[in-house]
């Protein structure tokens, strides 16, 4: 059954034995080129003895080696390029911790194939032609804007090119232009809205009525806020600059798992410690390999997304298969007091009481007897001032916070519009304990 068909989706539906078999061509076709154009993969693969003509199943796929962040920086910047520059139409770069910067690479045939998923993964959430979109993502190097952009240009749907900042313009302009639909991170979405309110309006008036919300973890409950907060339907798309950028997956109408353009983009969960690869169902690390991407091929490539794939058929009639929602990364983690934490899990704990603010920070820092200690700022809303309430409110916190964690967490409540707002990735965790120690 394909429920809700549009042709633009037409790889979404087809049948798996086919799939399999073009997944299969495109794989053993980009391994050869990787081979052949990319010195660094091509000694990789003969350390370990294998040449292309070893890929004869999909399940060949892990005999390859895997690639790494940390292999775009080592070859900086064009080091992992498979195309002549000549060939090559668009730059893209993502900031780097080490001052030197992710630098991917798009042919024009690349370009087509990004467009193509972008389009489809709008169709998943229901935007077509007659749709007014406010694209609030980046424009520039980072991928998030113009992938956005091209997509909805290419469906037929009208794209306004806010970029990020100038919120109460933004504000001004979903209410002007008759927006439907918003493309941008859930926290400044959520900013947007609270923007909104500080002006006298409120976006449940607004026609908006569907938002792609990506470029960062979230959870069930921020969802659930930002429903409640907004009127539109929140959808969670996923994608990554070192694919291609957003568009490697998406949410259905279902909400149960985001589908994956396997087509394009092949995945894998393997156990992050041992690298073995896992069966469908079983959680792990997320690996991708970009089947039709030539100027810049990643293979086997290690996301440090934490999800299981999920093999059951989807509600809405789509063949290709679903990752479940991608809350942590195992980059994310941290440790403290000997407990393996996620920024998610703290998110779920605070968004769980009511009064809480989808806005909050968790520093960490070490006492002179080497102990760590965790403070969760979280904002709460301006109703609650009298101070019993006060002490109730910051007891359920605590409660919360202990019964998901298993540790105790100081909790300092700010009031409202105390924590800055992001108009782009939010940063959630302060790890001080390394300047703890130089005190």
């Amino acid at each position: 059954m394909m429920k809700n068909y549009n042709p633009v989706s037409a790889q979404d539906y087809i049948p798996r034995d086919l799939l399999k078999q073009i997944q299969l061509q495109r794989l053993q076709k980009i391994v050869a080129h990787e081979y052949e154009h990319v010195a660094v993969y091509r000694e990789r693969m003969d350390e370990r003895g294998v040449k292309p003509s070893h890929i004869k199943t999909l399940e060949d796929i892990a005999l390859l080696p895997f690639m790494m962040k940390k292999d775009l920086r080592d070859t900086y910047p064009f080091g992992l390029f498979a195309m002549d520059m000549s060939d090559v139409v668009r730059l893209h770069a993502s900031s780097g911790t080490t001052g030197k910067p992710i630098v991917v690479g798009y042919s024009k045939e690349d370009i087509d194939v990004w467009v193509s998923c972008m389009m489809r993964a709008l169709v998943a959430a229901g935007v077509g032609p007659g749709d007014i979109i406010q694209n609030s993502y980046g424009y520039g190097l980072f991928t998030g804007g113009l992938g956005a952009h091209y997509g909805i240009e290419n469906l037929g749907a009208t794209v306004v090119p806010t970029s990020g900042g100038n919120t109460e313009r933004q504000v001004m302009l979903m209410r002007d232009f008759g927006v439907t639909g918003i493309t941008c991170t859930p926290t400044y979405f959520i900013h947007l809205c609270e923007k909104a309110l500080q002006m006298g309006l409120d976006v449940r008036d607004f026609p908006i009525r569907v938002g792609l919300f990506g470029a960062e973890p979230w959870t069930e409950e921020m969802r659930k806020r930002i429903e409640g907060l907004s009127g539109v339907e929140a959808f969670d798309i996923y994608g990554l600059s070192e694919m291609s950028g957003p568009g490697v997956g998406i949410e259905c109408e279902c909400h149960n798992g985001l589908h994956i353009f396997e087509d394009h983009f092949y995945p894998e969960i393997i156990d992050p410690e041992t690298c073995e690869v896992l069966p469908d169902g079983e959680e792990g690390e997320l690996v991708f390999t970009t089947i039709s991407k030539y100027a810049m091929p990643m293979i086997r490539y290690r996301t440090r997304d934490i999800t299981h794939i999920i093999h059951e058929p989807c509600a809405c009639g789509r063949t290709i298969r679903k990752i479940a929602r991608i809350s942590r990364r195992s980059d994310d983690m941290f440790i403290i007091r000997g407990v393996n934490v996620f920024p998610s899990q703290v998110e779920s704990a605070l968004l769980a009481v009511e009064g809480s603010m989808p806005h909050y920070r968790i520093i960490l820092t070490r006492r002179p007897d080497g102990l760590d200690n965790m403070t969760i700022e979280v904002e709460i809303s301006g109703e609650f001032d009298k101070i019993k309430t006060l002490e109730e409110l910051q007891a359920k916190f605590s409660h919360s916070v202990e019964r998901i964690l298993g540790i105790h967490a100081v909790i300092k409540m700010v009031p409202p519009n105390t924590i800055p707002r992001s108009e782009g990735k939010a940063k959630r965790v302060f790890d001080n304990r390394m300047d703890s120690n130089n005190q």
